[in-house]
C-alpha cells in the first residue's frame, strides 16, 4: 500500500446509507441487505466482529424496509405477535447465550415471523454456532438461516472506520495521519476504535492537537507501533 490514502469517503456519524463506506470486506453484506426482498424465507443473519458496522447496516436496512430495530436485551419483554406485524431486526443475538427466557422469546418471535412472511434480520458476533444458544430448536432454526459476514477490514475500510471514529469524537484529523495509522495498527475494527480513543484521550490530557508526532508517542508508549 502507498504511504498516502485518498480519503474521499464521508465522515458523518449518522446511520445513513451514504455514511457507510463500501469495500470488498463488506460489499456482499451490503448487497444482501439491499436485496432484502429476496432473502430465503425472509430471514438473514448478519455476522461480524465488534465495530464492523453491523448496527449501521441494520439501520440502513430499516430505512429500506421500514423495519423496527430491537436490542437483544429487550427480547424477553417483547410481544411476539405485536412485533412481527412488520419487518424487524434483533441486534446482538449472541448476547442472549445465558438467558433461556430471551432464547425462548426469540424462538416465538422467529416462528411468528416465519408464519407471516415477516422479514427478520438478526445480528451477532461470529457464526451462529459460536453464539452458545442452549435452546436446541432456536439454534437449529438460526443455523439454517441465510448468513452473510462482515469480513475483516482491508486498508481502505480500516481508514474509513478510523476517520469515522475520530469524527465521532469531534477530532480534526488529516489524511496524512490516517495513512500513518493504517500502516501501524492491527487490522481490526476494535484496533481502529481503540487507537482513536487513545489518541483523543492523550490529546485532551496534554492539550495538544492530534498529529503524527502525537500518534507516534501514543503508539510507542503502548507498544503498538510496527515496522
Amino acid at each position: 500500500m502507498s504511504d498516502q490514502l485518498i480519503l474521499d469517503f464521508p465522515v458523518e456519524t449518522a446511520f445513513g446509507k451514504s455514511d457507510f463506506f463500501r469495500s470488498p470486506a463488506n460489499a456482499l453484506a451490503i448487497d444482501m441487505v439491499e436485496a432484502w426482498e429476496s432473502w430465503p424465507m425472509n430471514r438473514l443473519v448478519l455476522i461480524g466482529p465488534d465495530g464492523s458496522g453491523k448496527s449501521h447496516l441494520a439501520h440502513i436496512w430499516a430505512g429500506l424496509s421500514g423495519a423496527t430495530l430491537f436490542p437483544s436485551s429487550d427480547i424477553d419483554v417483547l410481544d411476539a405477535d405485536a412485533v412481527t406485524q412488520r419487518a424487524l431486526c434483533i441486534e446482538d443475538v449472541h448476547l442472549i447465550s445465558g438467558n433461556m427466557a430471551a432464547q425462548t422469546a426469540l424462538f416465538h418471535i422467529h416462528n411468528f415471523a416465519m408464519e407471516r412472511g415477516t422479514p427478520l434480520m438478526m445480528t451477532g458476533r461470529g457464526p451462529v454456532a459460536g453464539w452458545g444458544l442452549t435452546l436446541p430448536d432456536l439454534n437449529s432454526r438460526l443455523s439454517s438461516a441465510a448468513t452473510v459476514a462482515m469480513e475483516p477490514p482491508d486498508d481502505a475500510l480500516l481508514a474509513a472506520v478510523m476517520v469515522k471514529q475520530f469524527a465521532d469524537r469531534q477530532n480534526v484529523i488529516t489524511p496524512d495521519l490516517i495513512s500513518y495509522l493504517v500502516l501501524r495498527v492491527e487490522r481490526s475494527f476494535s484496533a481502529a476504535r481503540d487507537v482513536a480513543s487513545a489518541l483523543d484521550s492523550y490529546a485532551i490530557a496534554n492539550k495538544r492537537p492530534i498529529t503524527r508526532r502525537l500518534a507516534a508517542e501514543v503508539l510507542d508508549n503502548s507498544g503498538a507501533q510496527g515496522a
